[in-house]
């Protein structure tokens, strides 16, 4: 399945749904708040345009991406990748920053989603999918409300049986770090976008979701550091 076209109709969705809530934080919104397209209603409530979609929005409107190579990535077949690229430079920011303050991080820079074409592409955003729909579970529960909006949204952006029953997979899966780390397959660039996709997905001052991060940034061998920049990214705040 073409998980980046997925992936970005989803965060366009949701960046629709939070200009029309005006980023109302009214509800958490769950999974079903991600992929029903209620995402502006939920996630960390910083203020930012609503949540994981009307953050990227607004960094993309906010031209954050001017500058940065590769930054509104388009595939051969006509499909522009705006919201990915906004992720993806806002993990390599991230990372940067913590290369400039540790003496021993590794000085080359990891190759992010905005970066990348085609199977590459397509790899980073099944990745930062796998995250999102893992943050999602990290209160402890998906209700049958929310299960019934994820179908429905899915159903609207893909017509390929095959993403919904690996969507119902993923979502029937225990909930385990380590299991959900495995998909950045040691790429540093993964890790960083899976990490700071689960940020800007959870409110993290919740106990059961923050204890979620920290497992998730140490199953993926972020270093501390590096994890307090990706949260700073995630929160709006400059690094």
């Amino acid at each position: 399945m073409n998980t980046s076209d997925l992936l970005e109709k989803l965060l366009r969705a949701s960046q629709g749904a939070a200009t029309q809530n005006n980023g109302d934080a009214s509800g958490r919104g769950g999974l079903g708040g991600l992929l029903g397209g209620l995402l502006g209603a939920g996630s960390t409530g910083n203020g930012a345009g609503g949540g994981l979609g009307g953050l990227l929005g607004g960094l993309l409107n906010g031209g954050g991406l001017a500058g940065r190579s590769g930054g509104t990535q388009t595939q051969p077949g006509g499909n522009n990748y705006a919201m990915l690229a906004s992720l993806g430079m806002m993990a390599f920011q991230a990372y940067q920053a913590w290369q400039r303050q540790q003496a021993s991080a590794p000085q080359e820079p990891p190759r992010t989603v905005d970066q990348l074409m085609g199977p590459e592409a397509d790899d980073h955003s099944h990745a930062i999918l796998v995250a999102l729909i893992a943050a999602a579970k990290a209160d402890g529960h998906i209700d049958d409300q929310e299960q019934q909006m994820i179908n429905k949204e899915v159903a609207r952006h893909a017509d390929d049986p095959q993403v919904q029953q690996w969507l119902n997979a993923e979502v029937a899966k225990p909930l385990s770090a380590p299991d959900i780390a495995q998909a950045a397959n040691g790429q540093p660039g993964v890790a960083a976008e899976m990490y700071l996709a689960s940020v800007l997905m959870v409110n993290d001052q919740q106990v059961a979701e923050r204890s979620y991060l920290d497992e998730l940034a140490a199953a993926l061998k972020i270093d501390p550091q590096l994890q307090v920049h990706l949260e700073q990214q995630a929160k709006g705040v400059a690094v």
